[in-house]
């Protein structure tokens, strides 16, 4: 099922965000800039795009699995919510989990780019069209509560939580 989202280009040369794949399920977004992460550091990595979303939507930002696997940059939020009633540029929070290097020569470190692998530590050029996150559009069904004296007896209790099944 297609759902109309209207999008604004709010940067020049910005790309559209793409499903690289028939079947896929999450949309590239690039960053807008070139920005420089250092270690330790988390910054606002702009899009260049603005959204209306239709009530009763979200679109969620996640991470691109291939970045989370081959470099120490994070979405921290992840999923991130861009609420239908948002209408400000789409910004990808990003952490560098770099180890912050100490000492003389530390802000010469080597700048690697999101096309190093091997997951380096160190400082981190986000160029402008790099795919950073992705998104995905999810519906949002509203939460009515219905308050009652005691949940124990509604539905089957599993038992426990916060690792509670890894016996």
């Amino acid at each position: 099922m297609d759902v109309r989202v209207a999008i604004e280009i709010c940067r020049d040369g910005v790309s559209l965000p793409a499903y690289s794949r028939r079947g896929d399920a999450g949309m590239d977004v690039r960053a807008a800039v070139d920005l420089v992460l250092e270690p330790g550091r988390t910054a606002v990595v702009p899009t260049g795009l603005r959204f209306a979303i239709p009530e009763g939507y979200e679109i969620q930002v996640r991470p691109r699995s291939g970045l989370s696997l081959h470099t120490p940059l994070r979405i921290p939020n992840a999923p991130g919510t861009i609420d239908a009633g948002y209408r400000d540029e789409l910004g990808i929070l990003m952490t560098n989990e770099s180890p912050c290097p100490d000492g003389p020569g530390a802000a010469e470190a080597p700048l690697l780019t999101l096309d190093s692998k091997g997951g380096l530590p160190g400082r981190y050029l986000i160029r402008r069209g790099d795919r950073i996150a992705q998104i995905v559009l999810a519906e949002v069904p509203r939460m009515v509560f219905d308050v009652v004296d005691r949940v124990a007896g509604i539905g089957e209790d599993r038992g426990g939580g916060f690792g509670s099944t890894g016996r």
